[in-house]
């Protein structure tokens, strides 16, 4: 395998860790910190810490308006929306399940790249591992939700469906950053999330009323903002100059695994049959879609003419 494959691949597992390990993070902290809250802290940890990393390598923000306006778009899209809608769908599902739903992401990278943007190949490989993933969807929130009605927890579960749409959206739009340091736009998109979310919080949820939070939760949040967002988004910038849209999402389902394991290990969460019914389904989906294919197709021919030797 050559250097910088084997460098691609350990990049996407340390991806997978930091933001499989996020969803833990978040279930601990939201459950003394308003959602809100817990987001505009978040992104100001990471901004902080990667101002001050910029700072200490001589590395400057862009002033061009285009370059601020694509940090917005990204920022909105693998930030503002998805982080408030995990923190607040957190509140009612467990992390692990969080993780299983937003393991979807390259499912709707594909369905965005086939229908409109085109960039990359998409064909019935990605089609099949599209449905198998849906299917997955469908088993863990329920088939019979809409017709029960829709109640808290799908409700939710749906929140975060949203949430990994965000982030398919992103995964594609962060091709614009393309030829830029991987801190530039992890830092730029975490200004402009700091700079929506930090009064979005004080005007909604104005935390200074509210009880003080417990030292887990603080402990988690700071885990939180420093290490799966503005560690993992230098890598997910990264990657996706290296490995493209498509490559990089499928740190999806790496993800999911992570995120179960550890909230097995750690918070006591046993996934239901449904919820490990549709991660199997998911994950097979994913895996359909990302792995390569054979380069020489093997074929099971017992059968065949033996071809003699050439005579001398």
């Amino acid at each position: 395998m050559p250097a910088a494959r084997r460098s691609d691949l350990a990049l996407l597992l340390l991806l997978a860790l930091l933001w499989g390990a996020s969803y833990g993070f978040i279930r601990v902290a939201v459950a003394t910190i308003p959602p809100l809250t817990l987001v505009a802290t978040r992104v100001t940890i990471a901004t902080v810490v990667l101002q001050l990393v910029m700072a200490r390598q001589g590395t400057f923000l862009p002033r061009r308006p285009l370059a601020w306006r694509n940090f917005a778009i990204q920022a909105a899209m693998n930030g503002i929306l998805p982080f408030s809608l995990i923190a607040w769908g957190e509140e009612r599902v467990p992390s692990g399940l969080a993780g299983v739903l937003n393991s979807t992401t390259p499912i709707f990278v594909f369905l965005i790249t086939w229908a409109w943007t085109r960039h990359e190949r998409a064909g019935l490989r990605q089609l099949v591992g599209t449905l198998l993933g849906l299917a997955g969807i469908v088993a863990i929130v329920g088939p019979g939700a809409l017709s029960a009605g829709l109640g808290g927890d799908v409700v939710a579960e749906l929140a975060i469906v949203a949430a990994t749409v965000c982030y398919a959206v992103a995964a594609i739009f962060g091709r614009t950053f393309a030829g830029l340091p991987p801190i530039v736009p992890a830092a730029g998109s975490t200004l402009v999330s700091a700079f929506v979310m930090a009064p979005a919080a004080a005007l909604i949820e104005r935390p200074w009323t509210l009880p003080a939070p417990s030292l887990n939760s603080v402990l988690a949040l700071a885990a939180l903002g420093l290490f799966s967002t503005a560690g993992a988004f230098v890598v997910y910038f990264r990657l996706l100059a290296s490995l493209g849209s498509v490559g990089t999402a499928s740190v999806a389902y790496l993800r999911a695994a992570v995120s179960v394991a550890l909230g097995i290990l750690f918070l006591g969460e046993l996934p239901g049959w449904r919820t490990a019914g549709g991660l199997v389904l998911v994950l097979t989906g994913v895996a359909a879609m990302t792995l390569p294919p054979l380069s020489r197709p093997f074929r099971f021919r017992p059968f065949a003419a033996r071809v003699p030797p050439p005579v001398a």
